[in-house]
């Protein structure tokens, strides 16, 4: 049975920094690319954030030079460090793994889900 746990996130202040992790079991983890979405109220999810097998990352725009994705493949965990915080970036957080290798800014491509962290944050 694949699981995704995820930890981390709560309540910053704008300019702040919080740090995701998303741990995996039940999946050869090396092998699955692997992503972080995020849904605000009343919006749909939206990618944030991915890391290939590799180890090459790519970011939504609005989060470039302010978020940073990593995987440490020795502990089956990916994290999303998240720093300079903005109130926009506020929302539930959702780690996903896939082992395709397009598509992978949109939801309908990950085969795997956490269960979503919730970070506030505030003015």
């Amino acid at each position: 049975q694949v699981q995704l746990v995820q930890s981390g996130g709560g309540l910053v202040q704008a300019g702040g920094s919080l740090r995701l992790s998303c741990a995996a079991s039940g999946l050869t983890f090396s092998s699955y690319a692997m992503g972080w979405f995020r849904q605000g109220t009343e919006k749909e999810r939206e990618f944030v954030a991915y890391i290939s097998r590799s180890g090459a990352s790519y970011y939504r725009d609005s989060v470039k030079g302010r978020f940073t994705i990593s995987r440490d493949n020795t502990k089956n965990t990916v994290y999303l460090q998240m720093n300079s915080l903005k109130l926009d970036d506020t929302g539930d957080y959702y780690c996903a793994a896939t082992n395709r290798v397009v598509g992978w800014t949109r939801t309908a491509v990950y085969d795997y889900w956490g269960q979503g962290t919730q970070v506030t944050v505030s003015s």
